[in-house]
């Protein structure tokens, strides 16, 4: 098949395999015989953001992919995300930015880190430093629709009651009894997993202990009023939050009055009530377009990888949403582990390639999840934490501060553990200007790439997974780089002896 199409030849002629992948029912299993005949290379539980990412990366390489869904229609309520710098830039690298931004609107990437007022920092080394405001179920729908035009399958009203492992795959029983056989199965079903539960994977944290309602409504004062208001009670009512987003709506923050059951969503008058003993004022809110409660726990995943079984987003992590990185480190998750996996089912990657998921991933979430909880702490109203609060105001006026956190919220400064070498290793490439344009073009099919400004080089027997451009030109500091399906710069130099020990650390052996 043409290296240049994004869907590759199925890795067995199973007839099973085939109809699964062309989008026919698959069979019921008949037996035990049936149960270990393996109908796709991938079932993902859970059509998030996170979910839908991953089987969208699994297509770009010809991986049989069936997404199951519990919920029977996509979730209905109108909620603002923020995509953020990293985010944006791996959609830029597989050519879904474009289509995200017209359903979004852009915003300074400034004030991040626990709301504190701060402007964007000098410095940003990013082609989209923004932040792109969208609604959750746009985001959702663009993903599942990127998807399924790569050839994944959709299921929903299909909820995981059970799975068996062995050396061969996985068994995966559906709540209706039915059973599908897979090579794979990775977690994206949020901070309830199933999966992670039927593993009994560890997901040590701190619980609840305060929680928070979240909703998009109308009010009926002037904004002027708003922000004379919450400017007085700011002192001793920190997280509550009334921002215009247009339409003449608001979103509206306001602690809740206890802790209560997630499941059952709160009223209106909740938002009325509190907001009258915390403001003084219930600024007329009317007209809810959603309603949602949500919890400052805290919890991490002890391993991201059991046998043939993965968790990925919040299935792996939960924490408050104060910063926004919930969905972007779902995203994130998945742009690392999809080429992994898909390595490992064509049959190319190294042997210690698929265990780097949990190496690289697990401790950015415990990164995030200590950045959670100091920003919660700074919404406090103690005088402990007010008096850190304006410290770090002060602080934040410096840019290297600001930019710091910035980068850090973004995740723009991550850089994985590659071992020795320089400052620029381990970490990812921006989108830097290129003789052919831009950086980020050439990266739409999740291929590994070998930007070469000697003109020297070769991939030789990797050029089936790994894509070369001689160019001088390029806006590059150092001879040479080799970047990942992710973006990550995974080698620096000139020598070709060098590059191919690293060729075959990620990539595996040569063709022949």
């Amino acid at each position: 098949m043409d290296s240049s199409q994004p869907i590759a030849e199925p890795s067995s002629q199973d007839a099973a395999e085939h109809h699964a992948l062309a989008g026919d029912t698959p069979r019921r299993s008949q037996g035990p015989a049936a149960d270990r005949t393996p109908a796709f290379d991938v079932i993902v539980a859970g059509c998030g953001p996170t979910g839908a990412t991953l089987a969208a990366e699994l297509r770009l390489h010809g991986v049989r992919v069936l997404v199951l869904e519990k919920d029977t229609e996509p979730a209905s309520f109108v909620r603002i995300v923020a995509l953020h710098m990293r985010s944006l830039e791996l959609m830029a690298m597989r050519g879904l930015l474009d289509r995200l931004r017209e359903h979004g609107r852009q915003r300074p990437a400034g004030g991040l880190f626990a709301a504190i007022a701060a402007p964007v920092p000098q410095g940003l080394d990013s082609a989209h430093a923004y932040l792109l405001g969208i609604q959750q179920p746009v985001v959702v729908r663009l993903l599942e629709e990127h998807a399924a035009q790569l050839g994944a399958r959709i299921r929903r009203g299909c909820a995981v009651a059970g799975l068996e492992q062995d050396d061969e795959g996985v068994t995966v029983e559906l709540a209706d009894g039915e059973r599908l056989r897979t090579r794979y199965l990775v977690g994206c079903d949020g901070g309830h997993s199933t999966v992670r539960e039927l593993l009994g994977v560890g997901f040590p944290g701190e619980p609840a202990r305060t929680e928070t309602l979240m909703g998009e409504m109308h009010v009926g004062v002037e904004h002027e009023e708003i922000a004379a208001k919450l400017a007085e009670v700011g002192a001793t009512a920190r997280r509550i939050q009334l921002r215009p987003f247009g339409a003449g709506a608001y979103s509206v923050v306001v602690p809740a009055a206890g802790v209560g059951d997630r499941a059952e969503p709160p009223t209106l008058d909740d938002f009325r009530k509190q907001l009258r003993a915390l403001a003084g004022t219930d600024f007329g809110v009317h007209s809810p377009r959603w309603l949602s409660r949500f919890g400052d726990a805290t919890r991490l995943a002890e391993r991201y990888r059991v046998g043939r079984v993965l968790l990925a987003g919040d299935a792996a992590h939960i924490h408050p949403p104060t910063g926004g990185q919930g969905l972007n480190l779902g995203v994130q998750d998945a742009f690392n582990l999809g080429w992994k996996l898909a390595a490992r089912i064509r049959g190319w990657a190294p042997e210690s390639l698929l265990d780097t998921y949990h190496a690289e991933r697990h401790p950015v979430a415990e990164d995030v999840l200590d950045n959670t909880r100091a920003q919660m702490e700074l919404h406090s109203t103690e005088p402990g934490p007010r008096a850190v609060r304006r410290l770090l105001t002060e602080l934040m006026d410096l840019n290297e501060v600001n930019r710091r956190l910035t980068e850090k919220i973004t995740a723009i400064g991550i850089r994985y553990d590659f071992g020795e070498g320089p400052d620029l290793l381990g970490r990812r490439l921006p989108d830097i200007d290129l003789a052919q344009g831009r950086l980020y073009g050439l990266l739409h099919r999740g291929r590994g790439l070998l930007l070469d400004r000697t003109a020297h080089l070769t991939v030789g027997g990797w050029a089936d997974r790994v894509d070369h451009l001689a160019d001088p030109t390029a806006a590059l500091d150092v001879p040479c780089v080799l970047l990942r399906p992710d973006g990550h710069v995974a080698w620096i130099g000139d020598d070709q002896s060098d590059l191919d020990d690293h060729l075959s650390r990620w990539f595996g052996e040569p063709a022949d």
